[in-house]
């Protein structure tokens, strides 16, 4: 019996994904083959910079997905100021690689609920740095769904 192998994309790289915050950056990465995001880390955010360099050393990594903070309105939010520094500092160092913008409103809520949906206890919901990871992880699916037809 002859089996038709699957055709998948050679050296396809990951998906890494920030919750880029004033205190913390939650950090969020797809598998291989980009089908699942899992939640990464929660670093300090003064140390995003040694974080990236060692990490995209050890890793294959093709996109950077950041949450981009977006008010009802549609207009950026105030944290934008500290956001588009970094957005700049990190296209000079990786030019080669591509960056998208994902709207990240309601993603801190969105992690709360499901880390209430999975059954945490009080204590673990109110991890500040697992609320992070966990809305990284909601950014890099949200990414995930809008892409998946594309390629």
């Amino acid at each position: 019996m002859y089996l038709c192998p699957l055709k998948i994309k050679k050296n396809m790289g990951r998906i890494l994904a920030l919750d880029y915050g004033r205190k913390r950056v939650g950090v969020a990465v797809t598998d291989p083959l980009q089908l699942i995001a899992s939640r990464l880390t929660t670093i300090a955010t003064h140390e995003i910079w040694d974080f990236l360099s060692e990490y995209l050393q050890k890793e294959d990594v093709e996109t950077l997905v950041i949450g981009y903070p977006v008010q009802l309105n549609n207009e950026p939010s105030e944290s934008i100021r500290y956001i588009n520094p970094f957005l700049k500092k990190f296209r000079k160092l990786y030019p080669d690689m591509p960056v998208k913008q994902i709207d990240e409103r309601f993603t801190s809520k969105m992690a709360f609920q499901s880390m209430i949906d999975a059954g945490l206890r009080k204590k673990s919901r109110q991890d500040k740095a697992m609320v992070d990871a966990v809305s990284a992880t909601i950014i890099l699916q949200s990414y995930l769904e809008e892409n998946k037809y594309k390629k």
